[in-house]
């Protein structure tokens, strides 16, 4: 059964700022002042990182305990490279990320074999990875003026 997730984005009067709100939850984006923002707020590329690092988190948390792996402390570390001319219209080059590299730390006692297999499980069951492994189809349902 599939469920809707739903958010609502707007622009903020100063420099490139966004204020995105999800069930009532808020955070700001915005820009470096290199491109043009004020530099107040992740941009929204890092808060894709951000977003995939949370979702692997999560799901770690989740099935620690159904997989019978234990862990103290678990992060992880996000990379991603994009060419910033394609967003600035200076090249005709990709808008968004070329490539994601991200490592994941645990503080275990578990064996090296059983933490890189639950970190495997982690990668296939994590939502914001399979969005950017396989692509989500954007459908622009409308454009409207008031």
């Amino acid at each position: 059964m599939l469920t809707t997730f739903k958010a609502v984005t707007k622009k903020l009067p100063e420099g490139l700022q966004v204020e995105c709100n999800s069930r009532g939850f808020k955070i700001i984006a915005d820009e470096p002042e290199d491109l043009g923002g004020t530099d107040k707020a992740m941009n929204p590329v890092e808060i894709v990182l951000c977003a995939l690092g949370a979702c692997q988190s999560i799901v770690a948390s989740a099935f620690a305990q159904a997989h019978n792996f234990t862990f103290e402390e678990f992060h992880v570390e996000l990379e991603g490279d994009l060419d910033p001319d394609g967003f600035m219209g200076l090249a005709d080059v990709r808008t968004g990320f070329q490539e994601i590299r991200f490592t994941m730390h645990f503080k275990t006692n578990e064996s090296q074999e059983k933490t890189e297999a639950f970190a495997a499980f982690i990668e296939k069951t994590c939502p914001v990875g399979d969005c950017l492994a396989n692509g989500v189809k954007l459908v622009q349902s409308g454009v409207v003026r008031y």
